[in-house]
Parts: C-alpha cells; sequence; structure tokens
C-alpha cells in the first residue's frame, strides 16, 4: 500500500494513508503512547515500532484489516478477549471497517510492558552473578 523507503518517521508512515485509516492509525498509535509513554517510537521492518526493554510492539495498515503484532505471547494470554479477530502466531488483524479496539491494545501493550521488564531483570540479574 506504501512505497518501501518512503518514510522514515511514524509521522510519514501515517501520512501515506487516506484520511479515514490516518484516523485510525493515529489512535492506535496514541493508544500504545498511553499505555507505554516511557517507550521509543521507532521504524522496524518498515512499520512504526515500539522499545522498551527490548521490542514492545509493531502496527501497520493494510487493506482490509489494521496489523498490530506483539509478538507471540500476548496471543494465548488474551485468546478469549481476541477470539473477534483474526489471530496468528505474533499478529493481530482488526478490520478497517470496525471500531480500534483501544482497551485490548492497551491491555496487550501493558503486558508486553510487564513482560520485557521482567525479562530485562532476569537478565540484569545474571550478568551480576
Amino acid at each position: 500500500m506504501h512505497p518501501k523507503d518512503s518514510f522514515s518517521t511514524v509521522d510519514e508512515y501515517i501520512a501515506l494513508y487516506p484520511p479515514a485509516i490516518r484516523k485510525n492509525l493515529q489512535l492506535i498509535r496514541k493508544t500504545i503512547r498511553q499505555a507505554a509513554p516511557d517507550a521509543e517510537e521507532t521504524i522496524s521492518y518498515m512499520m512504526p515500532a515500539y522499545r522498551l526493554h527490548g521490542m514492545l510492539v509493531f502496527f501497520s495498515a493494510a487493506k482490509t484489516h489494521y496489523g498490530f503484532y506483539p509478538g507471540a505471547s500476548p496471543i494465548p494470554v488474551f485468546k478469549e478477549k481476541l477470539k473477534d479477530y483474526d489471530t496468528s502466531k505474533g499478529t493481530v488483524r482488526f478490520p478497517v471497517d470496525k471500531p480500534v479496539p483501544t482497551k485490548l491494545i492497551k491491555e496487550i501493550v501493558k503486558f508486553k510492558v510487564a513482560e520485557n521488564k521482567a525479562k530485562d531483570a532476569l537478565k540484569s540479574k545474571a550478568k551480576k552473578k
């Protein structure tokens, strides 16, 4: 949907899309930033991405859905809440014709923050030994 290498910031990525899509991409971005205010915003794998004690989540837009990529660990944890969405190993697809589930995105991002902090603490502990 967008030409590769035509953007280097999340603002530039979002600007590539039509207004209706742009509005929901901004909403997803805002939701992630509220859930993880200390996360670093970047572009990775040609998508907006967030890093805090390691990678947190990515998001993107496609013709029929918004891709949300929290990695594999949250998918089974949030299985019940994700039952209305198409999912695969580390991917959730939110249909473009339905409201963006901001509460669910926030919960998953907070889960990832806690998970990354715990992994980071274990690494720090291991280094001290």
